[in-house]
Order: structure tokens, then C-alpha cells, then sequence
């Protein structure tokens, strides 16, 4: 791709959360950073409606876009990400698809596997990395010993193609995995699960083990009557909240001067810059494709956090056998 050329974009699958991929395009191709191309989208009206919204053209089959963008966003139902993915991949197209990465391991190898051979840029959107609570907290970070998380949402008005696991824990497993470093490998899995309203997973819990004695317990449920994004962990010398949906950190400790642990109590309310996560999180992708640097988010990273997640299904599944559900 020629230096002075925009780089031109595309949004596919423009339902709940593709359309802001479209959305943040467009104002991204407003400002002179990029060429916005087009939303497509199975659904006509859907394609129709979003790429008019948003002044570009609309598709319904993704492989006319093949030829005519330099990069793409994947926000259609996971099954189908693999498929997608690997077609702009071999084509030497940039990709950044939603989470989770894949539906399988293998569909994440194969994604992988194209990245490399082609040399294209591969990011996974783990959007909560980018949630300006987040962004505020991450240097502040040490060593975390033990997570408390919760993540609850009413019942989703979107499609159900994977379970909770896959659908919102998978943000948690991910940043639990960041949080505590790459290199520590996950030593035990214990979780439970069950299906509520759909034929799928709708609540679940899982405890971490890390090898270095890390221990996360993270609960997630999509049939809550509220919305409850809150991860709470102590790590050396302080205790920590973060909680998603209102972007507040904070940090608790005892006052380096405090001779009384009573008075010697200090609550650090991190500053938090408000970037909407999305623009952010697209913003990377671009900074990696422009300056031909290592995405913030690889396929790797998504690879490991679909792997975490798998081997919590499994657990679920063997928990549910015992249960006859």
C-alpha cells in the first residue's frame, strides 16, 4: 500500500456492535484518516440502513469487498469469523476481529497461521483493554494474588450464537491473563454453568488457578436484572477496583508515612481520561497497520484467551453431566 494513500476500511457484520465499527469509520474517514469503503451486512436493510447512516456504499457478501479495502473489522456471529478472517488474510488484508477470536482452537490456528504466512496484521478486539478505567489502572499494576470479578447483564436482545462463556466471561479471562503475564501458565480450572433461559450456558463460574499461586473466581451471567462490570483483586500492598460500566479505579493502601494502621489508610481515585474503548481500539489497529508494528492485541493473545475459555467449558460440561442437564 502506497504511503500517501488512506487506508481503506470496511465494517462487516454491522448488527449491535458492528455498527459502531461503521460508525467510527466514517468519523475516522471525516477527519481525513482513513477511506471508509462500506458496511455490509446479511441482512440488506441492516447494510442498507448503516452504510447510509454513515455515507458509504453497502454489501450483503463480504468477498466483494475482497478487492477493495485494505483492512477490515469482523463483528458477525463468531462461526463464522474463521472463514471470513482468513479469506482477507491470504489476500494480504488487515484484520481486526471481535471477540472471541474463533469458535474452536483450531478456526483461531487457521486465522493465525494466515496472518503470518501473508504478513497481514491480525487484532482481536478484547475491548475492555481500551475501557479508559482500564487504561488508567494497567500501570499501576504489580503482582495480583487473588481476583473477585463480576460481570452480569440483563438478557441480551441480539443473537445467542455462542454461551455466556464466550459471549462476555471471555472479556474477563482475557484480562485476568494480561493482568497476571503471558508467561504464567493457567495450572487448574474448576467452574460450573448452567443453561437458565436459552439452550446454552446463560450463568457461570470459574476459579483460576495460575502456577505462580495467582487465584481468579470470576461469575458472569446474561439473565441479571442489572448491569454489573466489576473486578476487584489485591496484588502487594494495596487492593484494587475497577469497575467497567462506570470507568472508576481505584487503589487502596496504607499511607507510606502512617505509623497507625487505623488513620494510615489512603484510596487512590485513579484520573480517568473518557476515550470511548471502540475508537480507541481501532485506533491501535490502524497505528499497527500505518507504522507496521506488532498489533496491541495479537491473534495470540486471543488465541489464549479462547483456550482459557474452552477449558472452562469443559469443566462446565462435566459439572452438568453430574447434574443431568
Amino acid at each position: 500500500m502506497a504511503s500517501d494513500r488512506k487506508i481503506r476500511v470496511a465494517a462487516i457484520g454491522v448488527g449491535s456492535l458492528g455498527r459502531h465499527h461503521a460508525r467510527n469509520y466514517a468519523e475516522m474517514a471525516h477527519e481525513g484518516r482513513v477511506e471508509f469503503v462500506g458496511a455490509c451486512d446479511t441482512d440488506a436493510e441492516t447494510a442498507k440502513r448503516i452504510a447510509r447512516e454513515n455515507g458509504a456504499a453497502h454489501f450483503t457478501d463480504w468477498r466483494d469487498l475482497l478487492d477493495k479495502v485494505d483492512a477490515v473489522s469482523i463483528a458477525t456471529p463468531t462461526e463464522t469469523h474463521a472463514e471470513i478472517a482468513c479469506a482477507f488474510l491470504e489476500a494480504g488484508k488487515h484484520v481486526l476481529v471481535e471477540k472471541p477470536i474463533a469458535s474452536t482452537i483450531s478456526d483461531a490456528e487457521r486465522m493465525i497461521a494466515a496472518a503470518e504466512s501473508s504478513g497481514a496484521k491480525l487484532m482481536v478486539g478484547q475491548l475492555e483493554r481500551y475501557n479508559a478505567a482500564m487504561v488508567a489502572l494497567r500501570p499501576r499494576v504489580t503482582t495480583p494474588l487473588y481476583f473477585e470479578i463480576h460481570r452480569v447483564s440483563p438478557f441480551p436482545n441480539r443473537s445467542l450464537d455462542v454461551d455466556v462463556v464466550l459471549d462476555v466471561m471471555i472479556h474477563d479471562l482475557d484480562a485476568v491473563q494480561w493482568l497476571v503475564g503471558k508467561d504464567v501458565a493457567v495450572s487448574a480450572i474448576h467452574a460450573v454453568g448452567i443453561p437458565v433461559i436459552s439452550d446454552k450456558v446463560d450463568a457461570a463460574n470459574a476459579r483460576i488457578e495460575f502456577a505462580n499461586g495467582t487465584v481468579a473466581n470470576i461469575t458472569a451471567s446474561r439473565i441479571g436484572t442489572e448491569k454489573i462490570r466489576k473486578t476487584r483483586f489485591y496484588q502487594t500492598n494495596s487492593y484494587v477496583v475497577l469497575d467497567y460500566a462506570t470507568k472508576f479505579a481505584s487503589l487502596t493502601s496504607l499511607k507510606p508515612e502512617a505509623t497507625n494502621l487505623l488513620d494510615g489508610i489512603a484510596i487512590d481515585r485513579l484520573e480517568i481520561n473518557d476515550v470511548e474503548p471502540l475508537r480507541a481500539e481501532i485506533t491501535a489497529f490502524l497505528d499497527a497497520i500505518e507504522n507496521d508494528t506488532v498489533p496491541a492485541i495479537t491473534g495470540e493473545d486471543g488465541l489464549r484467551a479462547l483456550t482459557l475459555a474452552v477449558g472452562v467449558l469443559e469443566k462446565i460440561e462435566a459439572h452438568r453431566s453430574r447434574l443431568d442437564l
